[in-house]
């Protein structure tokens, strides 16, 4: 069975990923889009935020590669 470890990096792992496609596809929706987010009044300011989710959970799976040898 899996150890504890592994479990917990695999976890960690899809968790990542997932976060990743969300903040991906909120990115393309405000690109090709714009207009239909209504309870946004700053689609820059929005687009910026969710770059840097992305870029915060691209980092976490970086880091478990170059950290733990763990490839999600």
């Amino acid at each position: 069975s899996m150890k504890m470890k592994d479990k917990m990096l695999q976890a960690v792992g899809a968790h990542a990923k997932g976060m990743v496609a969300k903040h991906k596809m909120n990115v393309d929706v405000y690109l090709n889009n714009p207009t239909g987010i209504g309870e946004h009044s700053c689609v820059v300011e929005s687009v910026v935020h969710e770059l840097e989710e992305l870029g915060k959970w691209t980092d976490i799976i970086r880091t478990l590669e170059e950290e733990y040898g763990f490839y999600a």
